[in-house]
């Protein structure tokens, strides 16, 4: 089919305003690179430009970071089950989920960065790894790379979709381009009804729009991770305790605060603190011990201490184990217009959470959660302190609502089911494919 002139001018247009873009693009990488050494590896894959040999015929799973990666891993344990003769491509964005995709599988799938969406990088990228599905997670719409699958027939599915008010509006100025891109997409599997409706304001067809529910409700908890947890709350003594999880920089005086006015009240009260950016480790140590607190981290102590008022968790892959050792759990990029971030971690292990008034990313979440009496809402230090103290003045009540959250996700569980059930005629599409084995 013959393809309209108007779509192939903006999608000329679009691709010229990444090439312009690009300069800004590296500029971004060093800046990251400044504070994350790991943004300097690896720029040729962001080109497409490969040294090893690629592969025939693997399934691609696309996960931007460490949370749409922990996300994936349900999914990447059933594919692997399913069709153990096809190796396994997992494309990141960011180094954190590079280092993920390592800790979860190592070398049992094959893992780069996904390329820039130009239209000769796309090619190179699709040329050497030559997948027989591709599976994005979330919120990835990406015009040339969309345009180039549907070309080569490669059957595309957005798994766990979600798409913010702020996405949508965002796509709006190439509104006319995602809609041909979606054209091309077989499934998006939606995390609810109002991202399915934002999908089809966006131009999806509404034969390939299906409600499935989130993922994460079905993400199993690490092995032993409450076992652990519990090992460490007996390490360090009886002591109230909360966690600050993926804090953003604008965040993090009010989280100091909010700590300072708490041990007012509780004297021994002890933060864990997980900033959202590994940049941002040295610089929470550093501005808590600069306003006084007794600071420790995990890599250079380990635990906490007996008079330790901050302990900073500059490691990664081990945030549902502190989870496990908090009483309460503040969940970050919320308390500045971020978004929010995932409080079904805290839940599912009991743990009540509190949360800014900016979650939009997780709004039906964090709703569902905030009606179960899970979740409860802050504005500021003063009402962060303030919930923190009424929770650990009665444990009871405490303990209540973090059970309620636990239920609440049971109940919610089945999406990665109904997920590869979407999945199964793309699966049999790649399982009589007589490529050769990657």
């Amino acid at each position: 089919m013959q393809v309209p002139f108007g779509h192939r001018a903006m999608r000329g247009l679009y691709s010229l305003v990444i090439r312009v873009a690009l300069p800004i693009s590296l500029y971004y990488l060093i800046w990251r690179g400044l504070r994350q050494r790991e943004y300097f590896d690896r720029w040729s894959e962001r080109f497409a430009l490969y040294r090893g040999e690629g592969l025939e015929g693997c399934l691609w799973i696309h996960a931007v970071s460490v949370g749409e990666v922990n996300v994936a891993a349900p999914l990447v344990a059933a594919l692997r089950e399913r069709m153990p003769d096809r190796t396994l491509l997992v494309t990141t964005t960011t180094p954190t989920g590079s280092a993920r995709v390592r800790a979860l599988w190592g070398d049992s799938v094959r893992h780069v960065y996904l390329p820039y969406d130009l239209p000769g990088a796309v090619r190179n990228f699709l040329d050497h790894f030559q997948p027989r599905l591709a599976l994005m997670m979330e919120t990835e719409i990406w015009p040339n790379l969309f345009e180039e699958l549907k070309a080569r027939g490669v059957p595309l599915v957005i798994a766990n979709a979600r798409l913010s008010e702020r996405s949508l509006r965002g796509y709006r100025p190439i509104a006319r381009l995602v809609r041909g891109a979606l054209s091309g997409v077989d499934v998006i599997a939606a995390q609810s009804d109002a991202d399915a409706l934002r999908y089809r304001k966006l131009g999806a067809p509404e034969s390939v729009i299906h409600v499935t529910g989130n993922i994460k409700y079905d993400l199993p908890l690490p092995e032993g991770v409450a076992d652990q947890g519990g090992r460490w709350r007996d390490a360090w003594g009886d002591r109230p305790v909360w966690i600050a999880a993926s804090t953003h920089p604008d965040e993090e005086d009010i989280v100091r605060q909010a700590h300072r006015l708490l041990q007012a009240q509780f004297p021994r009260a002890l933060l864990l603190w997980a900033p959202r950016h590994p940049e941002r480790f040295a610089a929470v140590a550093g501005d808590g011990t600069r306003a006084g607190f007794r600071v420790a981290s995990r890599r250079i102590e380990g635990l906490p201490r007996a008079d330790t008022d901050i302990f900073v968790i500059d490691t990664l892959g081990e945030l549902m184990s502190f989870f496990a050792a908090s009483d309460i759990a503040f969940v970050g990029g919320s308390l500045q217009e971020i978004g929010g971030h995932n409080v079904l971690e805290p839940a599912a292990l009991g743990i009540p959470a509190l949360v800014g008034p900016h979650t939009f990313n997780f709004q039906e979440i964090t709703d569902l959660l905030i009606r179960a009496g899970a979740v409860q809402r802050v504005a500021d230090a003063a009402s962060l302190a303030k919930k923190l103290g009424e929770q650990f003045r009665h444990p009871a009540e405490r303990i209540r609502r973090g059970d309620a959250g636990r239920s609440r996700i049971a109940v919610e569980r089945g999406a990665l089911t109904r997920t590869l059930e979407l999945l199964e005629p793309s699966l049999r599409s790649a399982q009589a494919q007589t490529l050769p084995a990657c």
